[in-house]
């Protein structure tokens, strides 16, 4: 049986930042799961609790979707991060990407410059895919019941996305059962919780808990480069 935990954000940053950097002089934090599962919300609070650390400094956030050339582009678009953000990162060097428009349906020319931080956060559908591993220092996998992911997602966006959507849904799937993303992600998060707590300082995990610092949680980690 599952036991959800509650954790607070502010102990994960604390992990995340006394976890070595495996991207350059940067710790590649990845959160992944399904379409509406939650993974935006983690990740913003995730970063504003990683920036609230002592002498912490804000995190770097991409967000995969940025990235897709349209809805084809599921899972073929790692190419475009790596050559765009990892690899100048992993090199020490600031690095950037063109978003792409979901409106006009092409990139935009205007880059979005990714500086080199502690601490980086990529967000979306197969962030923490295999490939990424030797440069990962944390792996989130957020998932929730696919009804209310499929209700979040047509809320946002309307009911005319649903063909691709399902097509996207499907897609996901059958990523997740040949890349074991779930099994190796070294945190799970129920993105869909109903155990009370404040949202906005704890999250719930399925599966994962954070290690305290010291042994009793007092130490003070700062998250420098």
């Amino acid at each position: 049986m599952t036991v959800a935990v509650l954790q607070a954000y502010a102990q994960l940053a604390r992990r995340v930042c006394a976890r070595p950097a495996r991207l350059g002089r940067t710790r590649l934090v990845a959160v992944d799961g399904p379409s509406g599962a939650g993974k935006s919300v983690f990740a913003a609070r995730l970063a504003d609790a990683v920036a609230a650390l002592p002498n912490g400094a804000p995190p770097a956030v991409v967000h995969t979707d940025d990235l897709l050339d349209g809805w084809d582009d599921q899972l073929t678009f790692w190419a475009r991060l790596e050559e765009q953000v990892l690899g100048p990162l992993r090199a020490g060097r600031p690095g950037s990407y063109h978003r792409y428009s979901w409106v006009r349906h092409h990139f935009l020319p205007r880059p979005v410059p990714v500086p080199v931080t502690p601490v980086l956060i990529v967000e979306g559908v197969s962030a923490a895919r295999a490939a990424a591993g030797p440069d990962l220092s944390l792996a989130v996998f957020v998932t929730a019941p696919a009804a209310l992911r499929l209700d979040r997602a047509v809320r946002r966006d309307g009911p005319g996305i649903l063909p691709d959507l399902r097509r996207w849904h499907d897609g996901e799937r059958a990523h997740f059962a040949a890349d074991g993303t779930e099994a190796r992600a070294d945190l799970v998060v129920d993105g869909a919780p109903t155990l009370p707590h404040d949202a906005a300082r704890y999250h719930v995990c399925l599966r994962g808990t954070a290690q305290r610092a010291d042994g009793a949680g007092k130490a003070v980690i700062r998250c420098r480069s």
